[in-house]
């Protein structure tokens, strides 16, 4: 079995982590159980390109249990638990590249290993494996029955490629499944976002000006998570709508060239290139903590900022301090990528639960299909949705109404109004 991972002796170590997770993991634990049982997807080869967590060992150990054929790479440099891809190649036998703090020719390098195993479905996690095939491995596409994106950007990119026309597999949107984004962006985002923070600086957050970048589902989540740490919490946007909805939300909204000079903490989560450039390292105050929770490390303009320094120190671990002319100081964390994975471990267990849920299922549906779907973007199917949100309210010991056989008279009628 090929692969390529940092130490093989971690396995022990990162079985260890991968069952805790699982604990916190009821759903797709339920999901694996009745896919040991099925194998619904017997023949499947599948291929992810995902955060090497233990969340996501926990997926492919399910997937696998369902007959398919699994490899995974890493989705981000930075977001690899080098002991959890020793516990999947070691324990489960499951091809993984992926190395914490890769170079860019080695992770795509992995990208390629991974496609290698000709895949009838994909993982991803920023629409880097889809857009390899369309580039570089087009040979794969008629083999492909879809994808499955994770991302708001991912989403992002593979809706810009069905614009284009240029979209040659379908792809199943599981970001924007209401069980992914509702859930894990707010409440996942916003709190391994601060834990990012904190574990890289071990600053106070309470009493700070914390800046937002973004209002969408993760910043809504970030945005609450800092002020129940005590922030005082600035959002920046370019939305009106998201930007009316965070003032009615309580926080003060401005622009970012406004905002600069007030933050002592900057966290953008847009989705989009140069958020903070130049002129807002240039109005900053001295020992502004900047850090990025959007996919791809491109919000923060770095470039800019290494330009402008005139010397470049690493205190602690996942801190760079950039000295401006005049001696002022601006802290990168995380070299600018997500921060909740490069400074900490990502998402909490039992949120991911249902994001991975999805990708689950969402394998099952592509692979029971009776007819492949055409080359677009799709939502998650609602019944998967509802299953995902019945099992997680089953498992918390949660019961709901029930509607009577009037009620639904009702709501189905139109004659029946006042």
């Amino acid at each position: 079995m090929q692969h390529d991972i940092a130490n093989a002796d971690l396995a022990r170590a990162g079985r260890d982590r991968t069952d805790w997770a699982s604990q916190s993991m009821p759903v797709l634990r339920s999901i694996r159980e009745r896919f040991a049982r099925e194998r619904p997807l017997e023949g499947a080869a599948i291929a992810g390109c995902m955060h090497m967590t233990t969340e996501t060992a926990n997926l492919a150990i399910a997937l696998k249990a369902g007959g398919a054929r699994v490899a995974l790479c890493a989705s981000n440099p930075l977001s690899t638990q080098d002991d959890v891809t020793a516990h999947l190649v070691v324990d489960h036998g499951i091809p993984v590249f992926a190395v914490r703090g890769e170079d860019n020719e080695r992770y795509y390098n992995h990208i390629r290993a991974v496609l290698d195993t000709v895949p009838t479905i994909t993982l991803d996690d920023g629409a880097d494996l889809v857009s390899t095939i369309h580039t570089e491995k087009t040979d794969l596409i008629p083999n492909l029955l879809g994808s499955m994106e994770e991302t708001t950007t991912g989403v992002i990119r593979l809706r810009a490629m069905q614009k284009d026309g240029a979209l040659k597999v379908p792809v199943i949107a599981v970001n924007d499944a209401d069980t992914k984004h509702m859930f894990d962006n707010r409440y996942g985002t916003g709190q391994s976002s601060i834990d990012g923070v904190l574990r890289a600086t071990n600053a106070l957050i309470a009493g700070s000006t914390f800046v937002v970048a973004g209002y969408g589902w993760c910043g809504r989540g970030l945005a609450h998570r800092a002020r129940g740490f005590g922030a005082n919490v600035v959002v920046t946007e370019v939305d009106p709508l998201k930007g009316l909805e965070a003032v009615m939300d309580g926080f003060r909204v401005m622009t970012m060239d406004e905002a600069a000079p007030l933050g002592d903490v900057f966290v953008t989560v847009t989705g989009d290139i140069r958020v903070i450039t130049r002129r807002h390292f240039e109005s900053m105050k001295d020992g502004a903590l900047v850090a990025n929770s959007g996919h791809f490390d491109v919000e923060i303009d770095i470039e800019a900022l290494t330009d402008l320094a005139e010397e470049v120190l690493e205190p602690r671990t996942s801190v760079r301090t950039y000295v401006l002319p005049g001696g002022k100081r601006v802290n990168l964390l995380g070299e600018g990528r997500l921060i909740n994975l490069s400074a900490a471990e990502g998402h909490p267990a039992s949120v991911m639960d249902m994001s991975f849920a999805n990708q689950a299922l969402a394998s099952e549906y592509l692979v029971k299909l009776p007819e492949p779907l055409e080359p677009r973007v799709y939502r998650v199917p609602a019944e998967i949705d509802e299953e995902i949100s019945r099992l997680k309210l089953e498992t918390m010991g949660v019961t709901i109404d029930v509607l009577t056989p009037e009620q639904e008279e009702y709501l189905a009628s139109w004659k029946m109004g006042t």
